[in-house]
């Protein structure tokens, strides 16, 4: 089941520098929200928050709530491993893991949250996955072969498979499509449009057609200046923030007179 999130007075810190200040924003249950905005904004800073990914460098801490139907992620009794279970990550680099073969790279996620699986519950999900991701035919002939083997744009989607694998309720893509050529960067965004009946998707995105290609909301964030915070300037439907913005900062931006 595909969750909303609510976002509300968002501050991130790492030890004392506060990255992202005030960050309050709805998300919305199956739809793609894109942020965008300059490099150093805070983005990914922000993205990373909603599944507690953040954490794992020293130091890292929020201040305000993140809120997933209602339960707060940050709560005291939140195990940050199930959070993250919950809410699945595709990274801005293909990564998967270069030893294992295409299938156990699929079921690596899986096998974290049960330890016993038989061969046959193993093989349907492995083979749902791909289906999800749109790679199945492609590798189904050779999913003993690694990971690794693949061409990027694979690559990519087979780290899309593993993330759905556990069946999340949220997808983060951190600029999935940076590192891939237009004909890769096409099938994931064809991908991103199937994916969203299922799942709430977040997308940080450099590319502002590709914002405008595979969002409903777009986000954008901005620095209030050098050395200062990140902040949320406007969110809003993304037909609207692309043609008639609030902000005169969002157009200047999306005009490409900055960042």
């Amino acid at each position: 089941m595909a969750k909303s999130i609510d976002v509300s007075d968002l501050d991130i810190y790492y030890g004392d520098f506060l990255a992202v200040e005030g960050v309050t924003i709805p998300i919305r249950a199956r739809s793609v929200t894109a942020f965008i905005g300059p490099s150093g904004c805070g983005k990914s800073t922000f993205l990373r928050s909603l599944n507690r990914m953040h954490e794992v460098i020293p130091g890292a801490r929020v201040e305000g709530k993140v809120l997933i139907d209602g339960q707060d992620l940050y709560g005291a009794d939140i195990d940050p491993v199930a959070v993250r279970r919950q809410i699945g990550m595709v990274f801005q680099r293909p990564n998967p893991f270069p030893t294992m073969s295409i299938y156990d790279n699929v079921l690596a996620g899986s096998k974290l949250n049960s330890k016993r699986m038989k061969k046959a519950d193993a093989d349907v999900i492995v083979e749902r996955s791909l289906r999800a991701s749109n790679l199945w035919v492609e590798v189904k002939d050779r999913l003993g072969k690694p990971g690794s083997s693949l061409s990027g744009g694979q690559q990519q989607r087979l780290c899309i498979a593993r993330a759905v694998a556990v069946e999340p309720q949220v997808l983060l893509m951190d600029e999935p499509c940076s590192a891939l050529d237009p004909i890769s960067t096409s099938a994931i965004e064809d991908l991103i449009h199937e994916l969203k009946e299922q799942y709430t998707i977040v997308i940080v995105t450099h590319n502002m057609q590709q914002a405008a290609r595979v969002s409903e909301e777009t986000a954008f964030f901005n620095l209030a200046g050098v050395g200062k915070p990140g902040r949320l300037v406007e969110v809003g439907q993304t037909t609207k923030i692309f043609s008639n913005p609030d902000e005169e900062a969002t157009e200047a931006y999306i005009q490409g007179r900055f960042g």
